[in-house]
């Protein structure tokens, strides 16, 4: 596959809104709820499409004044599973809450979602909290964070300076 990444934008939306009936099996997002995120909510949607077919999309919720973005949706459609779509969009997501200032990154991910859990483990997330019975069908979350910037490995060596 030759899939390209892009911002979502309205035009995108009766897409996006198959996509999510096709990929999620409750806590589904309504056509509403699309139009609000790629339209005036604080966030950002990208895209990964094949010529007119979507085949993943990822969206950050950026609130005003805080360093801190939430991944609040993300999905790869299942014939585009497992051959490192969701990574690069993934990456695409983490480079996009850098380049709006925000220092971390924090998401939600179903307990018995082991594929997801492995992608954001390889990424660098670290489980931060338990959620019981998160979903509309019962089952648990797990929330999980990763810093954005990178720490300094020369800051622990550095002698304090006295006076």
């Amino acid at each position: 596959m030759s899939a390209q990444l892009r911002p979502g934008h309205l035009e995108d939306l009766a897409a996006l809104y198959a996509l999510e009936q096709r990929c999620f099996v409750g806590d589904r997002f309504t056509r509403r709820q699309l139009a609000h995120l790629l339209g005036p909510a604080h966030a950002s949607t990208w895209l990964l499409v094949d010529g007119e077919a979507i085949l993943g999309y990822g969206t950050l919720l950026l609130r005003r004044n805080s360093r801190r973005a939430r991944l609040y949706s993300f999905c790869v459609a299942p014939e585009a599973r497992g051959g490192g779509l969701g990574r690069v969009l993934l990456e695409c997501l983490e480079e996009e809450a850098r380049g709006r200032g925000c220092d971390s990154l924090h998401l939600e991910v179903r307990a018995d979602n082991r594929a997801a859990l492995a992608l954001y483990r390889r990424r660098g997330f670290r489980l931060t909290r338990w959620l019981d019975d998160y979903y509309v069908d019962g089952c648990a979350a797990w929330q999980m964070s990763k810093a954005l910037v990178a720490e300094d490995p020369a800051a622990d060596e550095r002698p304090a300076r006295l006076g």
